[in-house]
């Protein structure tokens, strides 16, 4: 059984090994680089990294695709937030522009010199108001 433990010692010493000339642990052949080529081929995508952890991979890229979908709903979002401002804006010009002429045609002493013209005459007297009194019906 020391015999067994002494190998694995010593794998482990090898592996971590650092380069005499740099100072830096060795890279095997796994801890490679992933090139340019590699990438544009899409070998590195049948590396073991790759393959056992494709379901996270996935599950980051369906959140970037979400991240980047929210952002454009949220610019068109504004986008029509503005518009509706802008009609708004526009229909409540209008609406004091209507008012303001309603009011002005609409004055006593415009519909008095209109209604003069027809011969129709402001009265001079205040109106007067009769009141009838409603006999109680149960009794």
């Amino acid at each position: 059984m020391r015999a067994v433990l002494s190998f694995e010692l010593q794998q482990d010493v090898e592996t971590t090994s650092k380069d005499p000339v740099e100072g830096k642990p060795k890279k095997g052949r796994k801890e490679k680089l992933i090139g340019l080529s590699e990438i544009l081929n899409g070998e590195f995508l049948t590396r073991e990294v790759v393959t056992n952890n494709i379901t996270y991979i996935l599950f980051i890229v369906a959140l970037l695709i979400g991240v980047v979908g929210k952002g454009y709903y949220g610019k068109q979002l504004a986008k029509d937030i503005d518009t509706a401002q802008k009609a708004l804006d526009e229909m409540t010009a209008e609406y004091v522009e209507s008012k303001a002429k309603l009011e002005e045609s609409t004055k006593r002493q415009v519909l008095v010199e209109k209604l003069e013209e027809r011969g129709l005459k402001e009265t001079v007297n205040p109106t007067k108001v009769i009141r009838l009194k409603k006999e109680d019906e149960g009794k």
